[in-house]
């Protein structure tokens, strides 16, 4: 039986998930060959992974217009199938900078004009499987897997362009093909570009968002098995020596920390002014008797100067650890991360006490280490945007997963930042952390270890039908 899989990488996005995690091991220990079909920068050769390089790719000139009206039309259709505004809350703004942008942004609108309905949905997702067809990217995808013949392609990020014409070469050639729906928040939004013959989720949960967003997807195609991206939390090779950990990086063995978890700025434009007001909240208690500190992690696509004059105010208080991914462009989806980073990050929560930030998954990473998560839900004065608001960040769909508002401690004033932290400290934040868990398990399968086993299992029963 051919047990050959391409694990498609169009992107940067994947390595961290199914690279720099046990899943490919996983994989071998089944008997799988794992073959990596690599359209980022990183050269996983040099990890000893089997690859294949997409040397040549290129969409066809119209894919890229007609993805992005329709994203904007399903939005439009998802607001008047339930009623509900904050699907808005998800495009971003057209651009008139330039003539190029200004011609771009009128093509968009001119096809969301001709085909804003669910049959011209159907439409717009024909013409990209026919343009997509036509390019020598196509062909060159169609020659690669008629030399390498593997039993199944399966790609890991539904979103990206690159991915399509891949997955309809594969299909032409009578190879299975699988997504994998790669964040929490992704099918709201509308991104889904890729379309397959199986798809990967995390849960239940987000089998039902699946189903009901594409309602062409049908129940059977669709396998429940959680993410591998927490799956390291649970790998105690991982861990460092605490002392060692706490030199290297220049942390006080006597003080406690929490950890400042960055956001980029489109989600928190205003971040480094939270972070003064929690290291005010820090001084207020340190000058009560505690000895805390602020470990800060940035977002990984945020190499901003925003927060420099905050971290050299606070120094004596904040220590700033960066995480340890490679910048290779301007843009988020062009900066890579490292198998480093996940071992970093791993050490941070286990030696940080509870995590402060701006809606982020990072409440899930801290629940795997039994630790509580703060939410701040307040508006700074003099907003950077007039028109962000924390308010509306927790109003988008995927916080509707949250079983009870407990689940987190929220911050609706900076002035309860340190009354909070101090019970988060104790033992009220038993209850928060047993919520939290609740929803991390409706969020992604359990046991989050397993997550890559369930995939392979997934991928054995998809290539045996």
């Amino acid at each position: 039986m051919n047990k050959k899989i391409f694990v498609l990488l169009p992107d940067g996005v994947g390595l961290r998930n199914f690279a720099f995690t046990q899943f490919r091991d996983f994989g071998m220990k089944k008997g799988f060959e794992v073959v990596y079909w690599n359209n980022t920068v990183f050269d996983l050769s040099r990890l000893g992974f089997k690859e294949v390089k997409i040397e040549k790719f290129k969409c066809h000139p119209l894919t890229d217009l007609l993805k992005t009206a329709k994203v904007q039309i399903d939005l439009n259709l998802n607001i008047k199938r339930e009623n509900d505004k904050v699907y808005d809350s998800y495009r971003f703004p057209f651009s008139y900078h330039t003539l190029k942008n200004t011609l771009k942004s009128i093509a968009i609108h001119l096809i969301m004009f001709v085909f804003s309905s669910e049959k011209g949905i159907r439409k717009i997702r024909k013409t990209i499987i026919s343009k997509e067809k036509t390019t020598t990217y196509y062909q060159d995808c169609i020659n690669t897997l008629e030399k390498e013949k593997p039993a199944m392609v399966f790609c890991t990020n539904q979103r990206i362009t690159l991915a399509v014409a891949p997955i309809l070469a594969a299909q032409d050639l009578g190879i299975p093909t699988a997504t994998f729906i790669f964040s929490w928040d992704n099918l709201p939004k509308a991104t889904m570009v890729v379309e397959t013959d199986y798809y990967i989720v995390w849960s239940d949960y987000m089998k039902a968002e699946l189903l009901f967003y594409y309602p062409y997807i049908k129940t059977e195609q669709v396998f429940v098995t959680g993410t591998p991206q927490f799956e390291p939390h649970f790998d105690k090779s991982l861990l460092r020596d605490k002392k060692d950990f706490f030199n290297l990086h220049g942390l006080n063995l006597n003080r406690k920390y929490i950890c400042f978890s960055g956001d980029d700025v489109t989600t928190s434009p205003d971040d480094e002014k939270y972070l003064a007001d929690v290291a005010v909240a820090i001084e207020s208690l340190n000058a009560k008797g505690g000895n805390l500190g602020i470990i800060f992690r940035r977002c990984p696509v945020d190499f901003s100067n925003r927060y420099d004059s905050v971290l050299k105010r606070y120094s004596d208080i904040i220590v700033s650890i960066n995480p340890l991914w490679n910048q290779s462009g301007n843009t988020w989806n062009t900066v890579m991360p490292t198998a480093e980073d996940i071992a970093l990050q791993v050490n941070i929560i286990s030696n940080s006490e509870l995590v402060v930030n701006i809606a982020s998954s990072m409440v899930f990473d801290f629940v795997a280490f039994n630790k509580p998560c703060l939410y701040i839900n307040y508006d700074v004065k003099d907003k950077r945007r007039k028109d962000w608001s924390s308010k509306n960040i927790y109003n988008f769909i995927h916080f509707r997963s949250m079983p009870t508002k407990d689940s987190v401690f929220w911050i609706n004033d900076p002035n309860e930042i340190a009354e909070i932290i101090e019970k988060m400290l104790g033992d009220d934040s038993k209850k928060i952390t047993a919520n939290a868990q609740l929803w991390f398990e409706k969020i992604n399968a359990h046991p989050a270890e397993l997550a890559s086993v369930r995939i392979w299992d997934s991928i054995a029963e998809i290539i045996g039908k």
